[in-house]
């Protein structure tokens, strides 16, 4: 499991000063390439699984692989950076920034990994081309990012996450606000994004209906346990 974009193993974990909410996973992988739904109801968990996935926190047991670095025997710092370099996150809300141009959104990642941004060689091209295989105009890229469309922000969520070919997308309710047919488009569009990055992409969401679109699909009851207290 040394090369996997992401392995999970006997992982423990509780939120300080959160009434003793916690987690564990005992087993949870993704293969090269892999496109993994995982479905949660609210309040299952799916957050925290996440937030140990993307390194924003750190297990108190086990291991969390990705390209077999292990997130938590890093400080903060070092994840954050791991993070920056080896993950490309779509936010359910985006985080996109509003009065910076579509650009600089897409290019942001790259400010904070240098081997990121060697792999995206010439990085404004990179963006236009990844602009260009959304589906957003290149006369959008000067436009402030808040002046864009729901649909538009979306894309060019998906176009940071993948700028410099990261191992792992993580997407977390990227289509909760669509209708059937938007979402069918949009997942259309990242699929073919991902296999052209050959990234692994593990998707969240409650939305039982997308399964069919993916190679797997797993229920977040089944690999982890939540309680105020796990053994």
């Amino acid at each position: 499991m040394t090369d996997s974009p992401l392995a999970l193993t006997d992982v423990h974990f509780t939120w300080p000063g959160k009434a003793g909410f916690a987690l564990s996973c005992p087993s949870f992988a993704l293969s090269e390439k892999e496109r993994v739904l995982l479905l949660g109801s609210s309040g299952s968990g799916k957050s925290t699984l996440l937030s140990l996935v993307c390194g924003i926190a750190a297990p108190q047991r086990g291991q969390i692989r990705v390209r077999g670095a292990d997130l938590g025997s890093m400080r903060a710092g070092a994840r954050d950076r791991f993070r920056a370099e080896q993950i490309g996150v779509i936010f359910q809300q985006f985080n996109l920034l509003p009065y910076a141009s579509v650009l600089d959104n897409i290019l942001l990642p790259l400010t904070f990994a240098p081997d990121r941004r060697r792999r995206a060689g010439d990085a404004k091209a990179e963006a236009r081309r990844l602009c260009a295989a959304t589906g957003l105009p290149d006369d959008l890229l000067s436009y402030p990012a808040g002046r864009l469309s729901v649909g538009q922000q979306q894309r060019v969520a998906v176009a940071r996450a993948l700028i410099g070919r990261p191992p792992l997308i993580v997407a977390d309710e990227p289509t909760s606000s669509l209708d059937a047919a938007t979402q069918d488009a949009f997942l259309a569009l990242l699929f073919d994004q991902v296999a052209d990055a050959g990234s692994a992409l593990l998707m969240v969401s409650h939305d039982e209906r997308l399964g069919a679109r993916f190679d797997r699909v797993v229920r977040l009851d089944d690999i982890v346990k939540t309680g105020r207290a796990v053994a």
